[in-house]
């Protein structure tokens, strides 16, 4: 961030890995409907030192969340930036959603 890619690219790569997440949890569920809430985020975004729209990039995630869960995936959130991330990915998101029993 800050000098090949633009915040409006890395925005739709944290939509992307939103998404991944996503097919991740209902791989492991069986479906969306047990996810009570989204709890957390936690976005890095790879930036060099003057990049400052850490929140804009990490929204697509957070935004895609709110679009899939409606009030429920509203959530705490974390976003700032880091020096480097494996294999040079824009963006990395941890996610921690409250599930029901099933």
């Amino acid at each position: 961030m800050g000098d090949d890619v633009t915040a409006e690219v890395a925005r739709e790569h944290a939509r992307l890995v939103g998404l991944n997440i996503l097919a991740a949890l209902r791989a492991e569920l069986g479906s969306l409907d047990r996810v009570k809430s989204v709890v957390k985020l936690l976005g890095l975004v790879n930036a060099t030192p003057e990049f400052l729209r850490h929140p804009f990039v990490i929204d697509g995630a957070s935004d895609l969340m709110a679009e899939v869960f409606g009030s429920a995936g509203q959530h705490a959130r974390s976003a700032f930036g880091v020096a480097s991330l494996p294999n040079n990915i824009t963006v990395e998101i941890e996610a921690i959603f409250e599930i029901r029993p099933s």
